[in-house]
């Protein structure tokens, strides 16, 4: 078997509601893994890209997180809804979704550089903002 040209790793870690992290299930990522599978196979991308569950990423105040490989492009605050976009624009079409990147400013910061998503649903745009 040809090795994967993308590989995307889908952070499923839990942690007790209330820790001043968050987490990603927390966050509520809910079924993003079997979601992008789906969305994979009706691609015709099964075989070629890879979606795994992963344990936490650090990148917690952004979640729900995942990180597409070999490009390394993270992004944040990922919904259902993201999946046919990252799947079409990025994976497909190879074009970064500013909308839902983390900045690599952002990355591994604990939440002192927040992270923005201007469209996030039911808050107000912002994660990455833990006290």
């Amino acid at each position: 078997m040809p090795a994967f040209t993308h590989h995307i790793f889908i952070c499923e870690n839990r942690r007790a509601a209330g820790h001043p992290r968050g987490s990603c299930d927390e966050q509520g990522h809910g079924d993003l893994k079997d979601a992008l599978k789906k969305e994979l196979k009706r691609h015709g991308l099964k075989g070629e890209v890879r979606a795994n569950s992963a344990g936490c990423l650090d990148q917690c105040e952004c979640g729900p997180v995942l990180v597409i490989y070999p490009q390394a492009i993270w992004y944040g605050a990922v919904t259902l809804q993201d999946v046919p976009r990252i799947v079409e624009e990025t994976v497909v079409n190879g074009r970064v979704l500013e909308d839902l990147r983390i900045p690599e400013a952002a990355l591994n910061t604990k939440g002192k550089v927040p992270f923005r998503r201007s469209n996030c649903q039911g808050c107000d745009g912002a994660a990455g903002t833990s006290e």
